[in-house]
């Protein structure tokens, strides 16, 4: 895209796709307990309170950018209304229900396959090339998901049990994969403007998933962590996150942003031992090694390792 030069340097992108991996892990710790609460919120009434307040909070300053982009968005609405359905209302919803079935652990597990899947999507839509550079990358940072998944205990991979949450998961990171791919297809516009459209088209578009739940019995209940809930994957799984990662994708394209995904996992088990207290152990140090090392391995411009 014309406008990834706007972005500033790649370390700047590292530096929001960080922040991006940061609100989503803490996202997969509120997502859980959300499913585990009595009764559990309803993923799709979520998802629309989630996306009505982040168009709130963005409203006062996307307006201006609204009006002044509105042209080139009438001449290619059909795009923003697919990123808009596609990687808003139906990779929140499908997380939420993933959550509801599976362990944080098996997310992570499965999240962990994003980057691959962000690869093969580029690859089959746009026969995007693949440098050896990044599957190598993608490759070391994986063992460190694993390590820090499985505590150290690659034996535990026999004994983990999958459910019908871990598919969802597994179509859940599958549409995140096209969303990142195509995001290249979005017309020139403020980042402001294209995340209030998101915000506008994901809320609307998750209505009728709350209409389900409400016809099967699932209310979303005023109470203290709902708001908690609301408030956090509002501002920041929404706002923050998805600003970032746009940011992010648009200065190092799909592939190299991909590789980021690999520290959601790495957060998810710090967040575990900030909140949770649990004690730091060596394969959290073994793991953070490896998966900072594929990271910027897979993040790079070139190597000189490959002969670029």
């Amino acid at each position: 895209m014309n406008d990834q030069r706007r972005w500033g340097p790649d370390t700047y992108a590292y530096s929001l796709l960080i922040v991006t991996a940061m609100c989503w892990a803490g996202n997969h710790v509120v997502g859980r307990w959300m499913a585990a609460d009595t009764p559990p919120v309803p993923p799709g009434g979520l998802s629309v309170m989630r996306w009505l307040l982040a168009m709130c909070v963005l409203l006062p300053f996307a307006w201006r950018h609204l009006l002044a982009d509105w042209p080139r968005i009438s001449e290619r609405w059909g795009i923003v209304l697919f990123l808009g359905l596609l990687g808003g209302a139906g990779f929140s919803f499908t997380q939420y229900y993933a959550l509801r079935f599976t362990s944080v652990v098996n997310v992570g597990v499965m999240n962990s396959i994003g980057p691959a899947f962000i690869i093969l999507a580029g690859v089959a839509i746009f026969g995007d090339r693949v440098r050896p550079q990044q599957i190598v990358g993608i490759a070391v940072s994986l063992v460190g998901v694993l390590v820090i998944l499985m505590r150290g205990d690659f034996g535990v991979l026999g004994t983990l049990s999958f459910n019908f949450g871990d598919v969802i998961a597994i179509i859940n990171m599958g549409i995140f994969a096209v969303y990142s791919a195509c995001l290249r297809l979005r017309p020139q516009m403020h980042g402001l403007t294209f995340m209030i459209l998101m915000s506008a088209i994901a809320s609307v578009g998750s209505v009728p998933v709350m209409v389900v739940e409400l016809l099967a019995g699932e209310v979303i209940r005023p109470s203290g962590p709902t708001i908690v809930a609301v408030i956090y994957t509002g501002l920041f799984t929404s706002v923050a996150a998805y600003l970032a990662w746009n940011a992010g994708v648009a200065r190092l394209g799909a592939q190299r942003a991909g590789a980021f995904l690999h520290l959601v996992p790495l957060f998810g088990a710090l967040l575990a031992v900030i909140i949770l207290g649990e004690p730091p152990q060596w394969f959290h140090a073994v793991g953070l090694i490896l998966i900072v090392a594929g990271v910027t391995v897979a993040a790079r411009q070139s190597a000189w390792w490959f002969g670029r």
